[in-house]
């Protein structure tokens, strides 16, 4: 019987500490938002992360990868270019080579 007490002292404590941070009345309110939905989402669990504004965080971190991205590709291509022209100079180096060698 006191295993049982301390486990219900543990939640309860667990409770309070949810209710406290506003956890408790966050995901209330999401789920009432949902409740209210004339047209449930087919996707709940994205709901409620727009609701509690998980979407907004990955948002930015999408946006800041996308312009990384955008970067990366714009020296991927430069670099190539660069590529392209050291392998035609060296082509011409060598072929001037081959002509002072005949």
């Amino acid at each position: 019987m006191a295993h049982y007490r301390a486990s219900d002292s543990k939640r309860e404590q667990f409770r309070r500490y949810l209710e406290k941070a506003g956890v408790l009345d966050s995901f209330t309110n999401v789920l009432v938002a949902l409740y209210e939905e004339t047209e449930k989402p087919n996707n709940a669990l994205d709901f409620i992360k727009h609701h509690l504004g998980v979407v907004g965080a990955e948002s930015t971190d999408v946006e800041n990868l996308r312009l990384e991205l955008d970067d990366l590709q714009h020296k991927y291509e430069q670099l190539m270019e660069e590529n392209k022209d050291l392998k035609n100079r060296l082509l011409q180096y060598e072929s001037v080579q081959e002509d002072e060698t005949e």
